[in-house]
This record gives structure tokens, C-alpha cells and sequence, in this order.
């Protein structure tokens, strides 16, 4: 066996992540690096390897025989070393199982049915960790993660779909336009300064588009950066908001909030996620509670 040595760790770990998302700058994201960050390392293990790597074809990037070589390799090798870790991570806390989702999912949806979870499964310890984002590779190291996510899902998960996602705009009966959006149509909502979130920016132009409405014509008015701050927002009158069901279930119960046009599908899906290879069966109970609540 040749004692050789090995190319830098940063290289090969932006080659492994722009030849699995399929660019640079999807890398980049991945990676929380910018562009030229991933573009120097791509350029730092083609002088050390002396092979190209990447042909460019049009604005994207095509592997070469020598880059699908190594990505087999790297792709090969990262995956063993991700399951080592959530083994040794395992190890550290062999009770609880390490739950992640989002902070707005955690204080709006779960916390309110935490007794209920703690009755239904009694011999399953919960440890919770807010994540945002979908399938990063921080959530890797937790037992799995609840998500709100659009198929098609991404290589290195086992993804239980538990629910559609179903969203619709939202209104409290305190805010002046509520009574008239009540007896509208959809459109009657281009008038409207509607509260949003940078977290899902796409949700109000996907349900205009929808519903037959072009989404420039929408008025966007106060921002927040969690759904959480923003369904607050809605419930205190302050504007029209749109969220998935299951979020303000409890309060169009109460009559805090209204729905006018109710709640469609996005083709996205609850989903409960780990990742592969990291059977428990625990999870396989969760989901099965999980797929009730969201069903009721």
C-alpha cells in the first residue's frame, strides 16, 4: 500500500459536496462558504491531483472520467465517516432520542402536544434540538429531524412522509379587512399588505400562482424571520398571513384566526428524516404518533 500524500480535507470535501449538488454554488450554500471559497479548493486539488476535474457545459459543470473516479471515492469515504460519527454520537447519549426541528415547528405545533407524546410513548425520551433549513449536514448528527420539505428527497436520508403540507392564508377576525375577505374572492387579497417570512420566501408567490394571481401583483408588507413571529403577528391583528395548517389549527379552533379560501396542497410533506443507515426503532413509533397528530 502506497504511503502518499493526501490532498487537503477542505479540497475534497467542496469537490465532494459541488459533484454531489451538481455546481459550485450549490456547494457553496451546502457549505456555508462563498463561491470563490469553493472555486480556489476545486482549483487547489486539480494542481495537487494534476488532473482536471470539472468541464464546464453551459453554466453548469460536467464531471470528467478522473472526477467521477474520485467522487466514488470521496462519496464512499464521507458517508463511512458521517456513520462513525452518529454511532459515537449515539454512544454519548444511548436514552434520549435527539429530535430536531424547527423553532417555529417546536413552540407552536409540538410544545402543545408534549403531554400528549409523553403519554402516547412513555419509554421515549426526548431531547430536542431547534434546526431550520432542510437536510443540512448539522442535522445529520441527530437521531432524526421533523421538516416541512418538497420531494424529491436527497440522497444520504431515509424520509417518512407523514402528512401533504396543506397552507393557507390566514386572518384575525380583529383585522379590518377580515369580514370583507370573507365574502372575496382570492383576488380580493392583491389589495392587502401581507405579513411574511424570510424563512419561506416562497410561499405567498406559490399560493397567488396557485389560486390564478400573478405573484408581483401581491403587496408585501412587515417581514419576520421565523413563521413563529409571524403567526404572532397574526394573531394580534397586525396583518394577513399564510402558514400550513397543522400551525394554527388551535387557533382557528379558538376563533383567534380565519381562513377564508381554507388550505391547499403545496406538494410538499411533513416528514420525519434520519439518516441512512442509523436504524432506530424508535423513530418508527414517533412516526406512527407523528402521522396521527397530523391526520387529526
Amino acid at each position: 500500500m502506497t504511503d502518499g500524500p493526501l490532498p487537503p480535507l477542505n479540497a475534497l470535501r467542496s469537490f465532494e459536496a459541488a459533484a454531489r449538488l451538481g455546481g459550485v454554488g450549490r456547494a457553496a450554500e451546502a457549505l456555508h462558504v462563498t463561491h470563490g471559497a469553493i472555486s480556489r479548493q476545486l482549483r487547489l486539488l486539480e494542481e495537487h491531483l494534476g488532473v482536471v476535474l470539472f468541464q464546464r457545459e453551459g453554466r453548469g459543470l460536467r464531471l470528467t472520467r478522473a472526477g467521477e473516479d474520485l467522487q466514488a471515492a470521496c462519496t464512499g469515504a464521507f458517508d463511512q465517516i458521517r456513520e462513525a460519527v452518529v454511532a459515537l454520537k449515539r454512544q454519548q447519549r444511548p436514552e434520549a432520542l435527539v429530535l430536531g426541528c424547527s423553532g417555529s415547528i417546536l413552540a407552536r405545533w409540538m410544545i402543545p402536544r408534549l403531554q400528549a407524546l409523553q403519554s402516547a410513548l412513555p419509554q421515549l425520551p426526548l431531547h430536542w434540538s431547534a434546526q431550520d433549513g432542510s437536510f443540512t449536514a448539522e442535522q445529520q448528527g441527530l437521531d432524526a429531524v421533523l421538516l416541512l420539505a418538497q420531494p424529491p428527497w436527497p440522497r444520504g436520508w431515509q424520509v417518512r412522509e407523514l402528512a401533504p403540507e396543506r397552507v393557507g392564508v390566514v386572518v384575525s377576525p380583529q383585522h379590518p379587512a377580515a369580514a370583507r375577505l370573507a365574502h372575496q374572492p382570492p383576488s380580493s387579497l392583491l389589495g392587502e399588505s401581507l405579513l411574511h417570512t424570510t424563512s419561506r420566501p416562497q410561499a405567498w408567490p406559490a399560493w397567488a400562482l396557485s389560486h390564478g394571481l400573478e405573484p408581483a401583483q401581491l403587496q408585501l408588507g412587515s417581514g419576520f424571520e421565523h413563521l413563529y413571529y409571524l403567526l404572532e403577528a397574526a394573531v394580534a391583528g397586525l396583518g394577513v398571513a399564510i402558514a400550513p395548517e397543522p400551525l394554527v389549527a388551535d387557533e382557528l379552533a379558538a376563533g383567534r384566526l380565519l381562513a377564508p379560501w381554507g388550505f391547499g396542497a403545496t406538494g410538499g410533506f411533513w416528514v420525519l428524516a434520519t439518516p441512512e443507515g442509523a436504524a432506530d426503532p424508535r423513530v418508527d413509533a414517533l412516526a406512527g404518533w407523528l402521522t396521527a397528530q397530523l391526520a387529526g
